[in-house]
């Protein structure tokens, strides 16, 4: 059997934690991950104290996010789904109208044209109509869209609980097994 290939794609917007849980969460399940990470991204890191090498380290490949001849932007490369965690309101923008200026953008199109599973994680609030209009025509298009909105039924006591939260929801989507929280019932 062949192993699962995912794209995760990580733009400028506050929240890359959610992103390093969802990249955790891939690499415990034997998910082969393809990271786009773009300079905004990098910034955002810096604010957010991460290291960019805890995600690199988890990931098959680090994809130039200006090189649009890299695998994820061709509908012929497989894959089993990408992922855009955190997705910035310019990104989700782009992504909306088909605008693929760069790696990330254009492999999201791509996921569009192709029929494949594209998971876009807003993370902004308040929310305008320029927002919710981007969100409604990127899901009439195709994409899932599973804001970062965290949840609390699992009696959450710390912040990674709800940052595994929504990477486990996240991963739910895709039908990755996972561990990341309590599910409701359980």
């Amino acid at each position: 059997m062949q192993t699962k290939r995912i794209i995760l794609a990580i733009s400028g917007a506050s929240g890359i934690q959610y992103s390093l849980d969802v990249a955790q969460g891939l690499a415990n399940a034997g998910i082969e991950i393809h990271l786009i990470l773009s300079t905004a991204a990098r910034t955002v890191m810096q604010h957010e104290d991460i290291n960019p090498e805890s995600l690199l380290s988890l990931a098959h490949t680090d994809h130039d996010p200006n090189n649009i001849a890299a695998p994820p932007a061709s509908g012929s490369w497989q894959h089993d789904g990408m992922i855009v965690c955190p997705c910035s309101m310019a990104s989700l923008a782009a992504i909306a109208n088909g605008l693929g200026t760069n790696l990330m953008h254009r492999a999201a199109d791509t996921c569009l044209k192709e029929g494949r599973r594209l998971i876009i994680v807003p993370r902004e609030t308040p929310l305008n109509a320029i927002h919710m209009e981007n969100m409604l025509k990127a899901n009439r298009a195709g994409a899932t869209i599973l804001p970062a909105c965290p949840g609390f039924y699992h009696q959450p006591s710390t912040i990674p609980d709800l940052t595994r939260h929504l990477a486990g929801k996240i991963l739910d989507q895709l039908e990755i097994p996972h561990t990341l929280y309590k599910r409701w019932g359980e």
